[in-house]
């Protein structure tokens, strides 16, 4: 457990309620919810026990609260009135462990579509194997009635090469007056995928959690393995691990502020864009190995192939910068995003949200700074905007290029290509848990991890920050005509696959 981390045993709906209400008025975000089915080996015995990770910072602090269960008819008291984030984590572990939250406003499936079978709960132990899939059923969509009030479906299957949503807009003329999502068509089962490997194969299978964040959730990965085995990494795989994370921001933020100029027809932007992002990918393949950077975060260490030149990074980051401006001189690209899709800070604030969509918005959140696991001076500002338009968005992504260039122009020229890792040794015998948090490039991740007397895992949480996002997405939308839909849906940028897992 993270030396700065708190553990509470609480008892009962009202002492649940009392933590909670205190942790949210100080300041702490509640960053996950997790269930666990403990089998009879684990200290607690045979139940089902549920951890809420309340998290703050700067400085560092972190604390759990640890409720039990009955195994038979589980039930907890529900946070939906206190925090919008524990609602959907309360539905998500109703769906995949049969937990019911009492007292829920909607208690609704989550992640079980109408075709999974009635009753399969499929993280519990005792889950049997699947049984038949069932005929589907239409989802109860919010139907809105009015003179001139009209539907329109889009997906789930998509053109191109993009992850399958359904979204149902209800529309009168062009302006959307509602915009309901439905996910969870890509549901994996990546959590249970982790059980029962050694601590050191599970990596991989975070690198894959969704495919442009490999480094993002390899290393919150990483840090809440070596968490939980007390694992004191060396400094300089640390210095390691931060420029991989920030090439990673790069190469993203660079493809998508180029797609954003696309959805508003500004192709040579998208072009352009589109070849520094080239460069980078075969910079990335120099430095790991991988062009998604894949291999160099692992638990206990981190490697480096080659070094990336300073004065390239510089160069590309000019390159980024001259287009930002010929884009937001240009009067269509910048009418387009101006006041599209607003998101206000309240908003940001109720749903929780994280990363550049936070940041867009007007709040600070970055776990670079609330939660750090390297030092990384003053090349680290946390630059955000007002508007939570589209503009505002585009704007941040740019300033997050500027920062990301600036921390690896820092960090760079005193690194050397090599292996920077301790041996994986298991701490003392038991069961023991910790948890990693990363600013990835969508925004804070979270992998929570716990280990078995054998030192393999007996179950891993991950919160990507697209789960935290997802619910911003409509808000925004209202009132926006329904063309800038697939500009808003790029603005923000959400991953399927990070958010079903």
């Amino acid at each position: 457990m993270h030396e700065r981390t708190t553990t509470i045993e609480v008892n009962g709906a009202s002492d649940l309620a009392a933590h909670t209400t205190h942790l949210l008025a100080g300041d702490y975000r509640l960053a996950l919810i997790a269930a666990h089915h403990d089998t009879a080996t684990h200290p607690g015995g045979h139940a089902i026990r549920v951890v809420y990770l309340f998290t703050a910072g700067p400085p560092d602090r972190r604390v759990e609260l640890h409720l039990r269960t009955d195994l038979t008819e589980p039930h907890i008291p529900s946070l939906a009135a206190l925090s919008f984030p524990a609602s959907r984590f309360e539905r998500e572990m109703r769906d995949l462990f049969g937990i019911e939250p009492d007292n829920h406003p909607m208690p609704r499936p989550l992640i079980h579509h109408p075709h999974w079978p009635a009753g399969w709960h499929p993280m519990r132990h005792d889950a049997p194997t699947r049984p038949p899939l069932t005929g589907a059923e239409p989802f109860p969509f919010l139907t809105v009635e009015g003179d001139g009030v009209y539907e329109i479906p889009v997906g789930p299957v998509h053109a191109g090469l993009i992850e399958p949503g359904h979204f149902r807009f209800s529309v009168v003329g062009e302006t959307i007056l509602k915009m309901k999502a439905r996910l969870w068509y890509v549901h994996k089962g990546i959590e249970k995928l982790f059980e029962g490997r050694p601590v050191e194969g599970g990596v991989g299978l975070a690198e894959r959690v969704s495919g442009d964040t490999a480094v993002g959730h390899a290393l919150a990965y990483s840090l809440a393995v070596e968490d939980a085995l007390r694992l004191r990494v060396p400094t300089s795989a640390q210095r390691v691990r931060a420029v991989l994370l920030e090439l990673e921001r790069l190469h993203n933020h660079i493809a998508d502020i180029g797609a954003l100029c696309n959805d508003v027809a500004y192709g040579i932007a998208h072009a352009h864009t589109q070849r520094i992002r080239e460069c980078l990918l075969r910079l990335n393949a120099h430095t790991t190995g991988h062009r998604l950077l894949r291999g160099g975060v692992y638990p206990g260490g981190a490697r480096l192939q080659s070094v990336p030149d300073p004065a390239h990074i510089k160069a590309i980051a000019a390159d980024v910068a001259e287009i930002i401006d010929i884009a937001l001189g240009h009067a269509v690209v910048r009418e387009r995003f101006t006041g599209t899709a607003v998101l206000t800070r309240q908003q940001a604030t109720d749903i929780g949200t994280l990363g550049y969509v936070a940041r867009a918005s007007g709040l600070t959140l970055d776990a670079r700074t609330a939660h750090p696991f390297c030092d990384l001076g003053t090349a680290l500002t946390v630059p955000v905007q007002y508007g939570g338009d589209v503009l505002a968005r585009f704007r941040q992504r740019a300033q997050e290029i500027e920062i990301s260039t600036a921390i690896l122009t820092d960090l760079l020229p005193s690194m050397s290509p090599g292996t920077y890792s301790v041996p994986i040794t298991p701490g003392p015998g038991g069961h023991r848990s910790g948890t990693g948090i990363v600013e990835g490039w969508r925004g804070a991740i979270t992998h929570r991890v716990e280990t078995g007397p054998n030192g393999r895992i007996t179950r891993a949480k991950i919160v990507d920050p697209s789960f935290f996002n997802w619910p911003a997405l409509p808000v925004a939308l209202a009132d926006t005509i329904v063309p800038d839909f697939p500009l808003t849906n790029k603005s923000f940028n959400l991953s399927c696959a990070g958010n079903d897992l």
